[in-house]
């Protein structure tokens, strides 16, 4: 009777360190795909933040008097390199602002729109904007993934032992969700 009950007792122990062991990995699974997630977000950052000067150098000469506009975009810029990921995620969004601005006033330039370094670097920068967008969606997923496997029981006693710590989403501010009013 005692060697049934210690064999049922080294069942329920193994069964519970089989359970740790896989929510450990599970964890760790997780926290990865969300750094692989910012990470991708930070890859399109960087390749916007490349694409700028030349759009910029583009546009300089035609829109002369937008050159708030412009000097946003180049101060914004650095503030996609470096930084925490709120302080990107509020450079990314200044910088989706501006550059939709500099889009909708180039309107007015009918030479520059015209030209195809123009019309490349626009067709370029809004496909980053896309991957840009989708990376958020895609990284905000993970996170909410973790986020609900540290939260919930039995998880969340494993997760918490592992000092496993909540990410938090990409967002995006209340003023930055407004429509751009550009006016000529």
């Amino acid at each position: 009777m005692a060697s049934v009950l210690l064999w049922a007792l080294l069942g329920v122990l193994g069964i519970i360190v089989l359970y740790v062991i896989a929510t450990f990995n599970s964890l760790i699974g997780l926290r990865n795909r969300v750094n692989n997630a910012w990470s991708q977000i930070d890859v399109q950052l960087k390749r916007r933040y490349d694409l700028i000067p030349n759009l910029i150098n583009t546009v300089k000469g035609y829109m002369k008097h937008e050159k708030g506009v412009l000097t946003e975009v180049t101060k914004m810029r650095s503030s996609l390199i470096s930084g925490s990921m709120s302080q990107k995620s509020k450079a990314s969004d200044s910088i989706s602002n501006a550059l939709k601005t500099i889009f909708a006033v180039a309107e007015d330039y009918p030479k520059l729109q015209a030209s195809e370094n123009f019309k490349m670097l626009q067709e370029e920068l809004s496909g980053t904007e896309s991957k840009i967008a989708y990376s958020r969606q895609f990284y905000n997923d993970n996170v909410m993934t973790l986020n609900n496997k540290i939260q919930q029981f039995p998880s969340n006693v494993i997760a918490n032992m592992l000092k496993f710590k909540e990410r938090e989403f990409f967002k995006t501010e209340e003023v930055e969700k407004k429509n751009i009013k550009v006016e000529f």
